[in-house]
């Protein structure tokens, strides 16, 4: 074989390794980044649903402290 078909040929085979290890480490990057991403919607999707929680005790609350406060205005005016 000529000397220049084999450099060309090992010029090939080293292109082809290197843009596969650099496909496979931009994979692996974009699969680790794709994987924190899901993790920090889970704890967004969490934190709505807690607030849900928190906006329904709330309201409650508010309703308990309206009717207290009724009850009070009745009592002082019933006296």
């Amino acid at each position: 074989m000529q000397p220049e078909i084999v450099v060309a040929v090992c010029s090939l085979l080293g292109t082809l390794a290197g843009s596969l290890a650099g496909i496979m480490t931009a994979n692996k990057l974009t699969i680790y980044r794709i994987e924190q991403l899901e993790e920090k919607v889970k704890k967004h999707n969490n934190l709505i649903e807690r607030m849900v929680v928190v906006e329904q005790s709330t309201r409650s609350a508010h309703h308990r402290i309206d009717s207290l406060e009724e009850l009070e205005r009745e009592v002082q005016n019933g006296h």
